[in-house]
């Protein structure tokens, strides 16, 4: 097909066009992972709110990151569900770039959520006697709000600057739903001046959440190596780990599929560590912070049986 003057009204998704043959079992795959994450996640969250021993800043947190994950998987999986069922990826010009945006919001907001929860696991062992004081509801709430809106404005800026982009050339992206690495090698006009400010706007959020996670945890590790006693360290580190199993596995995709260089060959790849990205970080989270954690558990079981506590918050 000649793209000469084409004017782009819809992008094809063509990540599944490969697996037509199989797409019930896929179909039902995704669904499936789909119903437990969206279940796990919605129902973390809503354990967290309703047992009040659980009424502390690194649940309130979790909570937040729940009730994100819950979304973000919603913003990819059911269009894909739609592409198994329908054999068409079509999606109009405005709602892939509506993707774009709301995908690259949930990425922002967990980078900066996750900094959030790695500062409280900072206080809450550094500094365990200010803890309440420095980790109070408004520092909280400030927090937990401030992460959500520059994850927004950060993504708004990056999408608006792809916006600007034409796209006269191939409609087809070898993805498996919009993201800004396989747009920008569709766009039909030179992006070298357009990559360096939109991985400016991501790199400088991502460096600096990484670099202050990164700080966190080296005062946390000079913290617990001091402590005398085995059963002190080791019940000061089973506060961190399920954080930093978290953190470890969104840095590494995140980093992967970011700060690798954009081309037509890495396609493949790309679109599989995003695929891992999208359907696994949001499937293990309520696993990681929720399976081997007393208090949720705990806390499931007084919600089921309908009895609840009412204590206020304390450090955890």
């Amino acid at each position: 097909m000649n793209w000469e003057n084409f004017t782009v009204t819809e992008f094809i998704l063509s990540g599944l066009k490969d697996f037509q043959d199989l797409r019930i079992v896929f179909f039902v795959f995704f669904l499936n992972i789909y119903l437990v994450t969206v279940v796990g996640n919605m129902t973390t969250a809503l354990i967290i709110c309703l047992d009040p021993l659980l009424h502390t800043p690194m649940y309130f947190f979790l909570c937040n990151l729940s009730l994100l994950d819950a979304c973000y998987i919603s913003i990819t999986v059911p269009k894909m569900l739609h592409d198994l069922v329908s054999g068409n990826g079509a999606i109009s010009f405005p709602g892939c770039f509506l993707q774009v945006l709301c995908l690259n919001s949930s990425v922002g907001v967990e980078f900066f959520l996750l900094t959030a929860m790695a500062y409280d696991r900072y206080v809450a062992i550094c500094n365990p006697l200010r803890y309440m004081m420095v980790m109070n509801h408004t520092v909280c709430t400030m927090l937990a709000t401030g992460s959500w809106f520059c994850g927004f404005f950060n993504s708004f800026v990056q999408t608006a600057l792809l916006w600007r982009l034409p796209f006269c050339r191939s409609n087809i992206i070898h993805h498996f739903f919009c993201n800004i690495p396989p747009l920008l090698v569709l766009a039909c006009t030179d992006t070298s001046p357009n990559k360096p400010a939109m991985f400016l706007v991501g790199g400088v959020v991502g460096f600096t959440c990484s670099l202050f996670t990164i700080v966190s945890y080296g005062y946390i590790l000079s913290t617990i190596l001091r402590i005398p006693s085995k059963v002190g360290k080791r019940r000061a580190f089973s506060t961190c780990v399920s954080h930093l199993s978290g953190v470890t596995i969104f840095y590494g995709t995140v980093f992967f599929i970011y700060i690798r260089p954009v081309s037509s060959d890495s396609q493949d790849v790309d679109s599989l560590i995003s695929m891992v990205y999208a359907l696994l970080t949001p499937l293990l989270n309520p696993v990681i912070y929720c399976l081997r954690n007393k208090k949720v558990k705990g806390a499931l079981s007084r919600t089921l049986r309908g009895k609840t506590y009412n204590k206020g918050m304390r450090p955890s």
